[in-house]
């Protein structure tokens, strides 16, 4: 079989679809080439929340891009995308002069922000301990969504509407530029051509251009995260980030107070050596979702990370979120990790093999957030 067309995307995830998205509205005809029936890696593993808010200013301006994108393609079909908001709430002083100095940040930035009392998050967030929380920052304009089922009916909605194909299944062995097409070749002999192809997987990257990934300053993040069993008709509204993502995400290096705060902490913590912050997001099904923590390898050793969970982690972390909301059960129905990679030097990886032939990966944990921006950018740049 021989299939022509405008753009090859190799990868299914929310990177690669996004990209394919873009390519589509510039009424391209463009196919996903996705190794397994349905996407498996940091799309379908991750926490499922898009938080412009988290991100220094240029990512957060490609998340509010993301943001709209979502929203818009959700008015289409229902992509289990719920627009209820990100809070992250203060745990002391020095947290609440975080959030304060960040939410000055956003004023100027033009991105909505409310600083919440400790009043205002007890009323609004059921269980949240008073002796925990000083106060919040609250985003509402951003997202949840459950990452899994989202970007299979993403996909669903782009071949529907637009006239995507997709070619589950397809694993690319052989990529290559003639001149006057590329080609992509898979395991079972098909043949695929287009004007132009952008690899948005890891591992076909890794399968592709070995030399290249190995010579590359990737590497991967493994996180651990849980799901509680469903708690009945407690209700848990958005995204709720906590003290200590306060203190790890970008946006909140921007602060001018934030220096002299990190500079303060054990750097020989249990949490520092694996990078948690305690995040919770309440599924579709009434479970609570909760996490996370970060384990670093160079790409080319990623399997040093190992296969197992981490049973330490995981009773932090559920020592930690107690200390934090009160849950009707703290009963544990699932475990998982995830597996991103991202640039050390860069915020995200982009190489090209060939004038045509174009690597872009390595986004990091902005994946969910930024990629429908980035990708609009990105299309826009490949395509000018």
């Amino acid at each position: 079989m021989t299939a022509k067309f405008d753009l090859l995307v190799v990868g299914g995830g929310i990177l690669g679809t996004f990209h394919a998205y873009h390519a589509l509205k510039k009424n391209l005809r463009v196919a996903i080439l996705e190794r397994n029936s349905v996407p498996q890696g940091a799309t379908v593993r991750n926490f499922g929340q898009v938080v412009p808010s988290g991100m220094d200013l240029k990512w957060q301006n490609f998340g509010r891009e993301s943001l709209d994108i979502y929203n818009e393609l959700h008015a289409q079909a229902d992509l289990t995308i719920r627009k209820n908001g990100s809070v992250y709430i203060a745990s002391n002083d020095e947290e609440i002069q975080l959030i304060e100095e960040l939410y000055e940040i956003n004023r100027n930035n033009g991105y909505e922000s409310v600083l919440l009392s400790k009043n205002d998050c007890i009323k609004k967030f059921d269980g949240l301990r008073s002796d925990y929380c000083k106060g919040g920052l609250f985003f509402p304009q951003e997202l949840s969504v459950d990452s899994a089922d989202m970007i299979v009916k993403l996909h669903k909605l782009l071949q529907e509407k637009m006239g995507l194909q997709i070619f589950y299944n397809t694993t690319i062995t052989e990529t290559g530029e003639n001149g006057t097409h590329c080609t992509a070749i898979a395991t079972d002999g098909n043949e695929f051509t287009a004007s132009k192809i952008i690899i948005c997987g890891g591992h076909e990257f890794k399968t592709l251009y070995p030399n290249i990934f190995n010579e590359s300053d990737l590497e991967v993040s493994k996180l651990q995260m849980l799901q509680t069993k469903p708690q009945g008709i407690y209700s848990l509204p958005g995204n709720i980030l906590t003290g200590l993502s306060i203190r790890r995400y970008e946006s909140f290096s921007e602060c001018a107070s934030f220096q002299k705060i990190k500079s303060l902490e054990d750097p020989k913590s249990f949490e520092k050596k694996f990078g948690i912050h305690i995040l919770f997001k309440q599924a579709l099904d009434g479970s609570i979702i909760l996490g996370d923590s970060h384990e670093y390898a160079d790409a080319k050793h990623a399997d040093d990370l190992g296969y197992d969970l981490n049973m330490e982690i995981d009773e932090f972390m559920i020592h930690e979120a107690k200390k934090i909301i009160d849950l009707p059960t703290y009963e544990i129905q699932r475990r998982w990790f995830g597996v991103y990679s991202q640039c050390k030097t860069k915020d995200i990886f982009e190489h090209s093999p060939s004038q045509n032939i174009h690597i872009v990966t390595g986004i990091g944990g902005k994946g969910m957030t930024g990629s429908g921006g980035f990708s609009k950018f990105n299309i826009d740049k490949i395509y000018a």
